[in-house]
C-alpha cells in the first residue's frame, strides 16, 4: 500500500510536470538542482546557527552554555524520530509541495525562535523546525535521484549537497558576525527570511521537472548484474548504518574540535577555516567520480576519516603536519554525504527511493548524536589524547563494512535484503 501510494505520487508530480518533452534526457535539470541547493543551504544554516550565536544566545533566553546546546543536540533526535512519520503522512502529496510546506513550517519555527525570550519557547521552536527539516530531507534525497538519469545520481546529489558545504563555510561565519554587530536574534531573522524565498522558488521551479521512471539504475558494467538481484532493502540498511558509523567517528573528534586544535601552533580559527574551504573540495571531488566508481569512493573516503583521526594524535608536533591532517580530514568530510546518498540512491533504484530518502538523514542524525555523546562520555572517562584512538573504532568498522559490501559480503547481504522485503510484504492468507 506504501509503495502504491509512493508511486502515485510520483505519477502526480510528473503530470504536474508540463515541458518534460523537449529536454535532453542525459542534461541535468540545473534550475531544479540549484533550487533545492538553496533550500539545503537554508536548512543547514538553521540547524547550525545556534552553535554560531551560542554564548549571545545563552545570555538572550538566561540558560547556562551547556542548555543552550541542548537546542543543536536535541535538533538531531528530532530528526531521527520524526522523519519517518512525516514522509508517511504526506505520502499523497506531490514533493514539491512537501518542500515548500516543510520550508514554510521552518520558517515561522525559526521566527518563533528569534523574538522569544523563554527557553522552553525557543526549544519547543526548534523542535518544530528540525521535524520539518527531516521531512524535508527525505523529500529532497529521494526528489534528486528522481529527476534526474540514473548514471547521474552522484552528479546531482554533489551539487544539491553543496548548499549544505556553503552553510557551513559561509552562513556559521556570517552569523557569528551579525550576531556580535547587531545581536543573536538577527541572524535567525534573516535566516527566516531566506526560508521564504526558498519555499517560493522551490513551487515555482521544482513543478516544471518531472519524476524519471526507470526500473533499475544503471551502474558500471561490472555491478549490473548485482544490481538487477537486489530486491530488498538489506544493502541500503547496511550502507546507511556504514555511512552513521562514519559519522560517529568523525563528531566523536569534532565537537572538541577547538580543544583538539589548541595544541598547534597554527591559529585555530585558521586551521577550521581551511577544514571548511577544503570541504568544496571533497563535495566536487565525489560528485566527478561517485557515478562512476559509486563502490569505492566510499572506500577511499573512509580510509582517509580514519587516516585524519589517526593524523590528530600528531597535532601540535609540526605546523606542516596539523595543516595536513586538517586539510585531508576536511576534504574527506566535505565528501562523506554525497558519497554516501549517491551509493544508498542507487541502492534503492525507483522500488525503495522513498524509503532510501528518509533512512539518510535519521542515520546521518543518529551518527551525530551518538558521536557527540561519544566523545563527551570519553571525555569525562578519559582524556583529551584518549578521544582520536576511540574515534577510530567505529570508523574502522565502517572501513571494513564498507570494503566487505563491495565484494564477497555482497551477496549475503543481497540474501538478508530479500528476506527482509519477503516478510515485510507477506499478506496472511485469508481462511
Amino acid at each position: 500500500m506504501t509503495e502504491q501510494l509512493r508511486r502515485r505520487r510520483d505519477d502526480h508530480d510528473t503530470r504536474s510536470s508540463a515541458v518534460a518533452g523537449k529536454r535532453s534526457p542525459d542534461r541535468l535539470p540545473w534550475p531544479a538542482l540549484i533550487t533545492m541547493t538553496v533550500a539545503i543551504f537554508v536548512v543547514v544554516s538553521g540547524e547550525m546557527m545556534p552553535t554560531a550565536v551560542l554564548p549571545q544566545l545563552a545570555a538572550g533566553l538566561d540558560v547556562s552554555l551547556a542548555r543552550a546546546g541542548l537546542l543543536v543536540s536535541a535538533w538531531a533526535l528530532t530528526v531521527v524520530v520524526a522523519s519517518f512519520p512525516l514522509v508517511r503522512v504526506t505520502a499523497r502529496v506531490p514533493r514539491p509541495t512537501v518542500i515548500a510546506g516543510a520550508l514554510l513550517v521552518a520558517a515561522f519555527a525559526t521566527v518563533v525562535t528569534a523574538t522569544t525570550s523563554d527557553y522552553p519557547v525557543a526549544m519547543a521552536s526548534r523542535l518544530v523546525a528540525a521535524a520539518a527539516t527531516g521531512l524535508l530531507w527525505s523529500t529532497i534525497n529521494a526528489h534528486t535521484a528522481s529527476i534526474v538519469p540514473a548514471v547521474q545520481i552522484g552528479r546531482a546529489t554533489a551539487v544539491v549537497l553543496f548548499g549544505g558545504t556553503l552553510g557551513t563555510v559561509a552562513a556559521i561565519p556570517a552569523g557569528n558576525a551579525i550576531a556580535q554587530w547587531v545581536g543573536w536574534r538577527a541572524p535567525f531573522l534573516a535566516l527566516a527570511a531566506l526560508t521564504l524565498l526558498a519555499a517560493a522558488a522551490i513551487l515555482l521551479v521544482l513543478r516544471r521537472y518531472p519524476v524519471r521512471h526507470e526500473d533499475q539504475p544503471v551502474e558500471a558494467e561490472a555491478e549490473v548484474g548485482a544490481r538487477q538481484r537486489l530486491r530488498g532493502l538489506g544493502p541500503i540498511l547496511v550502507t546507511t548504518a556504514f555511512g552513521g558509523s562514519l559519522l560517529i567517528g568523525h563528531f566523536a573528534a569534532f565537537t572538541f574540535v577547538a580543544e583538539l586544535f589548541q595544541p598547534s601552533a597554527v591559529p585555530t580559527p585558521l586551521l577550521l577555516l581551511l577544514f571548511g574551504l577544503v570541504g568544496v573540495g571533497g563535495v566536487v571531488g565525489v560528485g566527478a567520480t561517485s557515478d562512476r566508481y559509486p563502490a569505492a569512493v566510499p572506500i577511499v573516503l573512509a580510509g582517509m576519516l580514519a587516516l585524519s583521526l589517526a593524523g590528530l594524535m600528531l597535532i601540535g608536533g609540526s605546523a606542516i603536519t596539523d595543516v595536513a591532517v586538517v586539510l585531508v580530514w576536511g576534504l574527506t568530510v566535505g565528501g562523506l554525504g554525497p558519497a554516501i546518498q549517491t551509493r544508498v540512491m542507487r541502492q534503492a533504484g525507483t522500488r525503495h527511493r522513498t524509503t532510501a530518502g528518509t533512512l539518510i538523514p535519521v542515520a546521518m542524525n543518529l551518527g551525530i548524536a551518538a558521536g557527540s555523546a561519544l566523545g563527551s562520555g570519553v571525555l569525562e572517562r578519559a582524556s583529551l589524547e584518549t578521544l582520536a584512538p576511540v574515534a577510530l573504532v567505529p570508523t574502522l568498522v565502517a572501513l571494513l563494512g564498507f570494503a566487505v559490501l563491495g565484494g564477497a559480503g555482497r551477496q549475503a547481504i543481497d540474501r538478508i535484503g530479500r528476506l527482509i522485503h519477503n516478510r515485510a510484504t507477506r499478506r496472511p492468507k485469508i481462511r
